[in-house]
């Protein structure tokens, strides 16, 4: 899989990632750009040869890039080229949404401007409004902490453990569902596909060793 499969495959990763960080003060869509910068950085640096999941790798880094909009001195700096890089992606994404309906990819804004979907993305996430991390309280000015905690481990397991579940056949999908999802019994889920018991019970821990084997 080369770097533009990967940024086209794990756009849910980028979501995911985002959705921890709603209602902490800036806007979903800048989340989610920022970390679609961290996609395409991780997509690009990532190295097969280490033998990591994709997802194990790029979430630490798309999370990197959120949290660097919680941060950096409480504003965005940037040069002249990049804000006027941002100003014009900002315009594309505007015609580009009243002429579609729908909000344009990196990859689109960069066919557009005419540049890399990295210099796209960059040029999107700086167009965001920057969030103050300071705060007047009763004795003056004080920092305001934004409490992110890290879960990097937590999340990037159940990350992958979802992406090597639609890798697998449509009936072993089934099977995952009904018992780990509907928490129904072997006997109930072999009613439910036609099967027996113990086809299910065999089949089941084939499933799980397939999961473990996926996951490392």
């Amino acid at each position: 899989m080369n770097r533009d499969e990967r940024i086209q495959e794990n756009t849910g990763l980028v979501h995911t990632c985002a959705r921890r960080f709603k209602g902490r003060g800036i806007e979903y869509d800048d989340l989610f750009q920022a970390g679609c910068l961290g996609l395409i950085k991780a997509a690009e640096r990532f190295d097969e040869s280490r033998g990591l999941c994709f997802s194990t790798y790029a979430v630490p880094v798309i999370l990197g890039e959120i949290r660097r909009l919680f941060r950096e001195d409480g504003t965005v700096k940037m040069s002249r080229s990049l804000r006027e890089m941002a100003m014009k992606a900002n315009r594309a994404s505007t015609e580009f949404l009243q002429r579609e309906g729908r909000q344009p990819t990196v990859k689109e804004v960069a066919s557009i401007l005419g540049v890399e979907p990295e210099q796209a993305a960059q040029a999107i996430a700086a167009g965001q409004m920057p969030l103050s991390l300071t705060m007047e309280d009763e004795d003056g000015e004080s920092q305001l902490d934004i409490a992110v905690e890290p879960e990097e481990e937590l999340l990037t397991e159940k990350l992958s453990l979802r992406k090597a579940v639609k890798e697998l056949q449509e009936r072993d999908k089934k099977i995952i569902y009904l018992r780990y999802v509907k928490s129904s019994t072997q006997a109930e889920t072999a009613r439910e596909l036609g099967m027996t018991q113990v086809q299910i019970s065999r089949r089941e821990k084939v499933i799980l060793r397939t999961l473990r084997e996926k996951l490392g």
